[in-house]
């Protein structure tokens, strides 16, 4: 029994109310619901400015603020689900001079002949069509195309297969992000959806192929990613791209290894359970 719940004989219903309301949190709760997505999004976010290293001139560029995101949860091959919004959107980053274009955590890391490559392959037909330096917020699609800059350039500087599998991977998390944000009410809807599995369902087949030649030449860490959390990647892209054969072989060393981890092997016991489900159907 509650101490006001009396108060419903008389027709009072204080359900939503509190003895000693939190008037800050109130106000500022109220006042994110009047604001729009996109306005939330800018208030999370910072302009930076940086020199491009294969240019060498000066360009801005979005980047999400230092422990503001709250982390949901992954998906199985772990992708990571945000809140309030999609802040993979900002992980990688574009010179709109030149057109290079890298993973933040990567973008200084090119040598000099891979610069003039880049120069010469990129920078020299490059067009700043879109001009992304003035936005407050990246759409899905200006994410997009940093990555598929940033593909371009790991191809024409002659990449690790790792460091193209990875950005592969990470493209296809940037699509499935936008294939879940798409408006079901759209009159386009069903063809956006189709286009979006299917580049998604391409760049996933593209990331197994490469993260499994890299397992078979590279050192690790790969890309910062040790043995066991590659094989559990390259586990679970054979699950989403129906080859399990792949998966089942990595899943087994995993689950035996001594030096994974107890977070891997939960992951793996359960990626192991879903491919025996998709088996069985």
């Amino acid at each position: 029994m509650g101490i006001l719940s009396g108060l419903g004989n008389m027709g009072i219903d204080l359900k939503d109310g509190s003895l000693f309301a939190d008037e800050k949190k109130e106000k500022a709760a109220a006042a994110a619901e009047q604001k729009k997505p996109e306005e939330i999004e800018e208030e999370f976010l910072l302009k930076k400015s940086m020199e491009c290293p294969v240019c060498g001139k000066e360009f801005s560029h979005l980047a999400v603020k230092a422990n503001r995101m709250k982390l949901l949860g992954q998906d199985i091959d772990l992708r990571p689900k945000y809140d309030p919004f999609d802040s993979l959107k900002y992980s990688a980053i574009m010179c709109h001079e030149c057109g290079y274009s890298a993973r933040g955590q990567a973008f200084n890391d090119i040598t000099s002949k891979q610069k003039a490559v880049i120069r010469e392959k990129i920078g020299a037909n490059y067009r700043n069509n879109d001009h992304d330096e003035d936005k407050t917020t990246y759409d899905y699609d200006t994410a997009i195309r940093h990555y598929q800059m940033a593909i371009a350039c790991a191809v024409v500087k002659g990449a690790k297969n790792s460091e193209k599998a990875y950005l592969c991977l990470q493209t296809a998390w940037i699509v499935r992000g936008k294939r879940e944000k798409l408006d079901k009410n759209s009159p386009t809807y069903q063809d956006d959806f189709k286009e979006c599995r299917a580049n998604e369902t391409e760049l996933l087949n593209n990331s197994l192929e490469g993260f499994i030649k890299a397992r078979s030449s590279e050192d690790f860490p790969m890309c910062g990613m040790d043995e066991n959390t590659v094989d559990y990647i390259i586990a679970a892209l054979g699950y989403e791209c129906g080859k399990f054969d792949v998966s089942t072989r990595l899943l087994s060393e995993l689950l035996v290894s001594k030096t994974a981890n107890t977070r891997i092997k939960d992951k793996a016991r359960n990626l192991k359970e879903l491919i025996l489900e998709k088996k069985n159907q």
